[in-house]
C-alpha cells in the first residue's frame, strides 16, 4: 500500500523569473518549507513528483520557494494550483491538545449541549490561534478560535469537536 500524503501548502502562482513559486500555507510547521525538504507535488490526476526544496523567504504572508533543478519560471508553471505534501512518515507526534489539519477537517461541531452547528472545512492561521471554518447548513459559515474558552472536546476518532461559543461568537 502506498503511504498516504498530506497538504502542507498550495501553489497559488508563479514569482518573477527565477523559478520561485509562491505558496499558501497548510501547515504549522516551518520546517516543511527549509532547503533540503522533500516535498511531493500533486495536481488533479496526475502522478505525485518529487520536489526538493532549493530556497524559502515569506514575502507578503506568502511562503516564496524555489525547487532544486528549476532555476527559471518556465521550469515551475505548470506546478501552478497543485498542492505541495509531505508522506505520513514524516508526521511528528504532537503535544496534547494539539492536532494535524487532516485530524480536524471534516469533524463535526456540537455545542456543549448537544446541538449540531456544522462541518469544519477549513484552518486559518492568522497569528496567536488557529480559526476553525465551520460551513453551517443554513446560514453563513462561523469562525471559531482554537482558545481553551471556546473549544472543550476534540475526538479525532469520532471526528467530532465540542464547542462553548462565548457571546456573539454564532451570531
Amino acid at each position: 500500500m502506498e503511504e498516504q500524503l498530506y497538504n502542507v501548502g498550495q501553489i497559488i502562482n508563479t514569482h518573477g523569473i527565477k523559478g520561485e513559486v509562491k505558496v499558501h500555507r497548510i501547515t504549522d510547521f516551518d520546517e516543511r518549507f527549509q532547503p533540503g525538504q522533500l516535498l511531493y507535488w500533486v495536481h488533479d490526476q496526475k502522478e505525485p513528483k518529487q520536489l526538493i526544496v532549493k530556497s524559502h523567504r515569506l514575502h507578503k504572508g506568502f511562503d516564496l520557494l524555489t525547487f532544486e533543478g528549476h532555476p527559471s519560471i518556465n521550469d515551475v508553471e505548470e506546478y501552478r494550483e497543485g498542492f505541495l505534501k509531505v508522506p505520513e512518515s514524516e508526521h511528528q507526534l504532537l503535544d496534547e491538545h494539539e492536532f494535524y489539519f487532516h485530524e480536524i477537517i471534516g469533524s463535526k461541531v456540537f455545542l456543549d449541549s448537544g446541538e449540531e452547528i456544522g462541518v469544519i472545512k477549513e484552518i486559518l492561521t492568522p497569528g496567536a490561534n488557529d480559526v476553525w471554518v465551520v460551513k453551517r447548513q443554513s446560514s453563513k459559515d462561523v469562525l471559531i478560535p482554537y482558545i481553551e474558552d471556546v473549544v472543550k472536546e476534540v475526538d479525532v476518532e469520532k471526528q467530532q469537536v465540542i464547542i462553548d461559543p462565548i457571546e456573539g461568537l454564532l451570531d
